[in-house]
């Protein structure tokens, strides 16, 4: 089999190669899983150039956190799969339920746990869940990462989103792409922020139907609260950092949430006064748990949600799938296996 490998000390995606080895056995309480696609994330870019959690890879790892297959063999013990079923592996291995916490131990594709980028993967049952019914496996590899964190952001805080709501996301990428779909079924009005009016455009063809450019708004805050029509967006899904934080302070509702991915950008303003005339609060994301991504799933199936893609590349051309989301992608890159 072939699998992407990512060398110790990488800082560039010339480390990135191609190896071959045996398929793998599944162990005991394992299922062994023939990747058919993978999805990229801005981690991944972190991962690759040594600026993700750990630093600089020590050993060689298969990149990738997201990736979705069928299960062609099981190892003794499993109880939850059985050979055909189409399946993702879960960005955290160990965390089922639940809030976080610290036992939830690596997630895929970083430092100290190999990720999805290979031909075949063998995870622990509890690592993996079903993949919506309703999805490609192309479709189905976006979620894992910026699916279960959009779905985290929008439905498990202390208000889940509802008919009415107003939610503001930030930009037009996996997250925030994956998020417009979760929210547009709930019956939200979505607002959307972007450089570009092409990207506003087919922002709006997946159902926003509030727009800024914050190019040609730079205090795009209250402009986006201006866009929501009711004072401000009952969540704002913040995946920009530091850099954005104080806008999207402007931009939250009284009595609203801050969901806080983002790592984009790491210096700016983050005063928190702002949140204290609102009532409003910032809520850390850090993608989410298996009860997550299945209830993720069964949404997915009942409203018909389809995640954007992008571009799809084949295996070979990993490395240019890569660099076209450094160039900014519309919601997904994926790589087909």
């Amino acid at each position: 089999m072939k699998k992407y490998v990512l060398k110790a000390g990488s800082t560039s995606l010339e480390s990135l190669v191609i190896v071959e080895q045996d398929e793998p056995k599944p162990k005991p309480g394992e299922v062994l899983i023939r990747v058919r696609a993978c999805s990229l994330n801005y981690r991944d870019q972190a991962v690759v150039t040594g600026n993700y959690f750990g630093g600089v890879l020590q050993n060689d790892t298969v990149p990738l956190s997201d990736g979705a297959g069928e299960v062609v063999a099981v190892g003794d013990g499993v109880t939850e799969f059985k050979t055909g079923d189409r399946v993702a592996g879960l960005f955290f291995q160990n965390w089922h339920d639940g809030p976080p916490n610290p036992h939830a131990g690596a997630a895929l594709g970083a430092s100290g746990c190999d990720g999805m980028l290979s031909e075949y993967v063998a995870l622990p049952e509890r690592g993996v869940v079903k993949i919506a019914e309703s999805l490609s496996f192309e479709e189905a590899a976006t979620l894992p990462c910026a699916g279960v964190t959009a779905w985290n952001a929008l439905m498990c805080g202390r208000n889940p989103i509802k008919v009415g709501d107003c939610v503001c996301v930030l930009g037009t990428g996996g997250v925030s792409m994956i998020a417009l779909g979760i929210a547009h079924a709930a019956g939200a009005h979505v607002v959307v922020t972007s450089s570009s009016d092409e990207k506003l455009d087919r922002a709006k063809k997946l159902g926003a139907s509030g727009f800024v450019n914050y190019r040609n708004t730079p205090e795009w805050g209250p402009a986006a609260a201006a866009a929501s029509h009711k004072g401000g967006a009952d969540v704002v899904v913040e995946v920009g950092g530091a850099g954005t934080l104080a806008q999207s302070m402007q931009a939250v509702n009284f009595n609203g949430e801050i969901a806080l991915i983002g790592v984009l950008t790491r210096s700016g303003d983050t005063t928190p006064h702002p949140l204290m005339m609102k009532g409003s609060s910032i809520r850390g994301i850090f993608v989410g748990n298996k009860r997550m991504a299945q209830d993720l799933a069964a949404a997915i199936d009942i409203n018909g949600m389809k995640p954007a893609i992008d571009k799809v590349f084949p295996f070979e051309d990993a490395a240019e799938a890569y660099r076209y989301q450094t160039r900014g992608a519309f919601g997904k890159v994926v790589i087909k296996v």
